[in-house]
């Protein structure tokens, strides 16, 4: 029996993909709400698989950095990252970051199996929504707008989509608020906005404005 860490902070998500896999009878699954639980579950259990969100616990796209760090400690398991965030530059940022599967929640009970059971078998796998869109990323321009992105900008833009001023984003990534207002300078250089305001519209319009929006 495969055992399953489910790293997501939202309960539906979570007892809905435990029933799921569950009554399959493909997995025994365990369960943590925060990447830091995440984390240390991974350490004490060493699953055969993990799935995790992109973002936990209003943390933007912290996700990410729990799977490079998974990646890091195992370089050969099998990770499925379940998120919200339809848009293909996020999407491919996960692979990169060393997810073997990309899935959004919307998707349909057969399409989780599907990539569940691929991604467990060491097999690359991304919605098929998103995978042409991917697969072209290195033509379209949006990936030119965002793609040069650092993984702290990205997150940091994440979090300005969300509304999120300084001092929060400074509290929620654990960094000092200097630390967000040089970040959030670089990414005005970097997608060519001349004020905050222009920042955030950006940040709405390629992140909170995207199917995958607020959620993660």
């Amino acid at each position: 029996m495969t055992r399953v860490l489910l790293i997501d902070d939202h309960p539906i998500i979570l007892q809905g993909c435990r029933y799921l896999l569950e009554d399959a009878g493909i997995c025994e699954l365990l369960e943590a709400s925060s990447a830091l639980a995440g984390y240390r579950l991974f350490r004490r259990q060493r699953p055969d698989m993990v799935i995790v969100d992109l973002a936990l616990n209003g943390s933007g796209l912290a996700g990410l950095a729990l799977v490079r760090r998974l990646r890091a400690q195992a370089a050969r398991m099998p990770i499925l990252v379940f998120s919200m965030h339809a848009d293909p530059v996020i999407a491919s940022r996960a692979l990169e970051a060393g997810a073997t599967g990309y899935l959004l929640k919307d998707t349909s009970a057969a399409d989780l199996l599907e990539a569940f059971d691929k991604v467990r078998r060491g097999q690359p796998y991304i919605s098929h929504d998103l995978a042409l869109e991917v697969a072209l990323l290195a033509t379209r321009g949006r990936a030119g707008f965002m793609a040069n992105l650092t993984p702290r900008e990205l997150q940091v833009l994440a979090l300005l989509a969300e509304g999120r001023a300084y001092g929060q984003i400074a509290d929620d990534l654990g960094v000092s608020y200097k630390t967000v207002a040089n970040t959030c300078s670089q990414l005005k250089g970097k997608l060519g906005a001349t004020n905050l305001a222009e920042l955030i519209h950006r940040a709405i319009q390629y992140l909170a404005g995207s199917p995958g929006g607020r959620q993660s």
